[in-house]
């Protein structure tokens, strides 16, 4: 299969398969034509790694869970514990976002009826240089 055929077979792109390949985690063997053959044993690598990203693992994660996997270790509990350390991020991501989308709310109903300044030589926006973070959180 080349690499067309592979991005195409499993929906993703060319330079999805390429990119992993650069990283060793697709290993295909050459073709007498100088093309790179991917195996059903690359297929079923980049499937694997396409839901692991889809579930939120990083590079690093797959590449680790692979290198276990290659030395014949079980890699479900690794997977159990990494995926929960993503979860554990992905909260705090989520809080700080909340946090972020109330800050802007604030603002913006603050802003609402505040005039429009030009520019001078102290402020280039009274309404963001205005909005320190006291001012924004006693709305």
């Amino acid at each position: 299969m080349t690499v067309t055929e592979l991005a195409n077979y499993l929906a993703t792109t060319a330079d999805t398969v390429r990119y992993y390949t650069r990283l060793k985690l697709l290993n295909p063997t050459k073709s007498a034509n100088g093309y790179k053959a991917y195996s059903g044993r690359d297929v079923k690598r980049l499937k694997f790694i396409l839901s692991a990203r889809h579930l939120g693992f990083t590079v690093s994660d797959i590449e680790t869970i692979l290198a276990e996997a290659d030395h014949g270790k079980t890699v479900c509990s690794l997977a159990r514990e990494l995926i929960k350390r993503r979860l554990e991020e992905t909260e705090k991501q989520f809080q700080a976002m909340l946090q972020l989308r109330e800050r802007v709310t604030l603002a913006l109903e603050k802003w609402q009826d505040m005039d429009n300044r030009a520019p001078s030589s102290d402020m280039v926006c009274h309404l963001i240089e205005g909005s320190d973070k006291s001012t924004i959180q006693q709305q």
